[in-house]
């Protein structure tokens, strides 16, 4: 868990970034930069995906950066977002390698030829997030537990700290989110 001083810092950076200090988002996601690693790092090694740890938090970081008006205004929220970012990235990746197998160039996959581990991973991605996105339409809040958990790779007491709630809400939340998630994958 973060204390408080840890925090300080990043909430500082991140609210001289959204006054527009172009180089304060970047500090502020190198504070956390570790953490995200160590995030990724356990996502990936789950997923067994071929995307490279130090990859995905760069293109997280990215896609962070890019365009849009960032709204992140503490640790947690920022850590937040990285996860959704990271989720964003593999479901991208994903779709790309679900695109290049109808057609990007690529030798035709044939019934009798096995799935590797990647294109195994890359389905799951992509079922996953067609769940979330049915999961987020009913409960926001048990739709982002198992986003922290599942891509951002955080604990129960983590994710209970960031979102600002308690354990036992935390641990109802993700018994329904499971329990919404197996009901719609056996539908």
């Amino acid at each position: 868990m973060v204390s408080a001083s840890d925090e300080a810092p990043v909430t500082q950076l991140l609210a001289r970034a959204r006054a527009g200090d172009a180089q304060a988002l970047g500090a502020a996601y190198s504070a956390v930069y570790d953490e995200l690693k160590r995030a990724a790092r356990a996502q990936l090694r789950r997923m067994r995906d071929a995307f490279e740890t130090t990859a995905l938090v760069h293109e997280a970081y990215l896609k962070l950066a890019g365009g849009a008006q960032l709204t992140a205004v503490d640790r947690n929220h920022l850590l937040a977002l990285s996860a959704r970012a990271m989720r964003q990235v593999l479901v991208d990746d994903a779709r790309a390698r679900k695109a290049d197998k109808r057609g990007g160039g690529q030798e035709a996959l044939t019934l009798t030829s096995a799935l590797g581990s990647s294109e195994a991973a890359a389905i799951e991605v992509l079922a996953l997030d067609e769940l979330l996105a049915s999961l987020h339409a009913v409960d926001e809040r048990a739709a982002q537990i198992v986003e922290l958990r599942y891509f951002g790779g955080y604990s129960e007491v983590e994710i209970a700290g960031m979102l600002g709630i308690s354990d036992r809400t935390l641990r109802r939340d993700w018994r329904k989110a499971r329990a919404f998630l197996l009901a719609e994958m056996s539908a």
